[in-house]
């Protein structure tokens, strides 16, 4: 699994599964995640590797703040699979 800072994530088990997220920073076996709602960038959920997929996209995270980071994942999720 090859998941860098600014990755576009799914996660796959927990209160939060099937919600879509970016990856903030990546540690050793845990990952920072923000969705700019519910986890801001400043406070970003820890969350184990195991429990999320990379969706294939990666965002830049220059200048990037909580509004355009909900603008971007919410295109990105009405896009769905293409």
């Amino acid at each position: 699994m090859n998941i860098v800072k600014g990755s576009v994530v799914k996660s796959l088990a927990g209160r939060d599964q099937d919600r879509i997220y970016v990856a903030v920073s990546v540690e050793d076996r845990f990952i920072l995640i923000a969705d700019g709602k519910l986890h801001k960038l400043e406070a970003p959920k820890r969350k184990n590797v195991k429990h999320i997929s990379p969706t294939g996209n990666v965002i830049c995270d220059r200048e990037l703040t909580n509004k355009k980071l909900r603008k971007l994942l919410f295109e990105l999720k009405t896009q769905g699979p293409n």
